[in-house]
């Protein structure tokens, strides 16, 4: 059996963000394994639409769908390592796993083969600890502005709190529950423990909270807070 030679190309559901697509890809493939002498039908570029990087490559559905067909010897080619790859973690055991195959993995922008003993081996591994550095970075900056947010009384997301109302994804007082929230404080200052007001918001206002629904909510009360 001769060795065939496949290209892999994804985008995620930010590519007009990344100003990659799937065409400049192929063409990427095409043109180096021509420079290769290689023939790679079009059959043999998987294609990888809509799929997150963080996604591990062989629970993607193409990329498991390529691994399963691989055989020694076979060769993949990719125009870039972050449409590999964003988890340094999977980036290495997946190509420890391609070594062991004997499969020979090339990315375009690393210079070529990185599957060997080259100084591309050498890039691959740089160019994984950043790549997954970058994603934490993104990660973390999310999570301040989502922070800045709510600190802003802006909603970010998730289970309306109770005592709120969210207009135009501004968190507005509502006032029928913050006077029960008020009530639930008062209770609380007066020694009262969380199952006994548990038992008084079902009696006062028919709402059925558990002890750690009550907890979070008045550990979120700004005049319950110490």
């Amino acid at each position: 059996m001769s060795h065939r030679i496949y290209g892999y190309v994804r985008v995620s559901t930010l590519m007009q963000v990344d100003g990659e697509s799937l065409d400049t890809q192929s063409r990427q493939i095409q043109n180096y394994a021509g420079s290769k002498g290689w023939d790679i039908p079009q059959d043999n570029i998987f294609v990888e639409a809509g799929i997150s990087g963080s996604t591990d490559f062989q629970k993607r559905p193409q990329g498991q769908r390529l691994f399963d067909g691989l055989v020694r010897g076979d060769t993949i080619v990719f125009a870039k390592l972050d449409r590999a790859f964003r988890n340094v973690q999977n980036a290495f055991s997946t190509l420890q796993q391609l070594k062991d195959l004997g499969i020979n993995v090339h990315f375009i922008d690393l210079g070529g083969e990185v599957t060997g003993n080259g100084i591309g081996s050498v890039i691959f591994g740089v160019m994984s600890v950043f790549a997954n550095f970058e994603k934490d970075r993104i990660a973390s900056r999310i999570r301040e502005v989502k922070q800045m947010q709510k600190s802003q009384g802006k909603f970010v997301g998730g289970r309306r709190a109770f005592g709120y109302n969210i207009v135009d994804g501004i968190k507005v007082p509502r006032d029928d529950e913050q006077k029960i929230i008020n009530g639930m404080v008062q209770e609380r200052n007066n020694g009262k423990s969380f199952r006994a007001i548990q038992g008084w918001l079902k009696n006062e206002f028919s709402v059925d909270f558990s002890c750690m629904g009550i907890r979070e909510i008045l550990n979120k009360s700004v005049e319950f807070a110490s």
